[in-house]
């Protein structure tokens, strides 16, 4: 199967250094792009990235600024800068629009890449994804649940039961092994994606703009997600999913339901087409 790990730099429009974005390139037909959790790599999707290409797909994984071989300024970035990478990735390898898949905080800058170049997402697949927003008369907050958890899986001063204890009760559903995740934390990508979330409006990125497919992909025991928040809000735009026996993490507990899912709606996406 083919695979190729390339680079693109390029200069922001409004900054004065370039950035480079890694990424994998796998696998021959329609394009589905993965982006990755907070603070994680494309390399998460190992496993379910090759099964999606083995169904016949291209699969693009551009790695976020901060990890593995992807740089750039990482201060007072927006949500709006970590789409403008993808976009990067996509403009050099002239894909046209593609199917785009957001693991949790990869979801961000998935709708927001919808949000600003529409010309490239044909559909969103948010994968146990936070909205956002949540439903009139809630009395929680957006991004809320389990939030020293999920800071605490990768926080390297914390001692290695401790951070286990953070990611059994974040990411892990009951009976899957919490320690594959113990490593590949990138915590500079931390601090700034989660800045990023913090200092760009929801409306901007929420509805992924205003006319993409959304598969809202939920794991069965997920205790971070506040679930059926999409399809209230954008109705039938929304198709709802759920991945049994996974937790948060959802690739390395379930990969092949993972690809499964991904796959049926990209391939019924793509059906729709015309002349694809």
């Amino acid at each position: 199967m083919y695979q190729a790990l390339k680079s693109v730099t390029y200069l922001p429009s409004d900054k004065s250094d370039p950035v480079t974005i890694e990424y994998n390139d796998q696998g021959s037909g329609p394009v589905i792009v993965m982006l990755p959790s907070l603070a994680r790599s494309g390399r998460d999707f190992d496993e379910v990235a090759k099964l999606i290409a083995d169904k016949g797909f291209r699969v693009i994984r551009p790695e976020p600024r901060g990890i593995r071989g992807s740089r750039g300024p990482l201060d007072g970035l927006t949500l709006h800068d970590f789409s403008s990478d993808v976009a990067a990735v996509l403009d050099l390898e002239k894909t046209g629009s593609v199917v785009v898949v957001g693991h949790a905080w990869g979801s961000q800058p998935a709708r927001m890449l919808a949000a600003n170049r529409p010309d490239l997402v044909l559909a969103v697949v948010m994968a146990a994804a936070s909205a956002g927003k949540l439903l009139p008369g809630s009395t929680e907050k957006p991004y809320s649940r389990l939030r020293a958890e999920i800071d605490g899986a990768g926080d390297s001063s914390l001692s290695v039961e401790q951070r286990l204890d953070c990611l059994r009760q974040a990411f892990f559903a009951p009976g899957h092994d919490a320690r594959v995740w113990l490593d590949g934390w990138y915590q500079a990508a931390h601090h700034a994606q989660s800045h990023a979330r913090n200092h760009t409006p929801i409306d901007d990125y929420f509805s992924a703009g205003d006319h993409v497919p959304i598969l809202d992909l939920q794991a069965e025991h997920d205790a971070v997600v506040i679930p059926k928040i999409m399809k209230p809000y954008l109705g039938e735009r929304v198709t709802e999913a759920i991945i049994k026996d996974a937790g948060h993490a959802m690739a390395p507990e379930q990969p092949r339901a993972m690809c499964e899912a991904i796959a049926a709606f990209a391939n019924l996406i793509n059906a729709q087409r015309p002349n694809i």
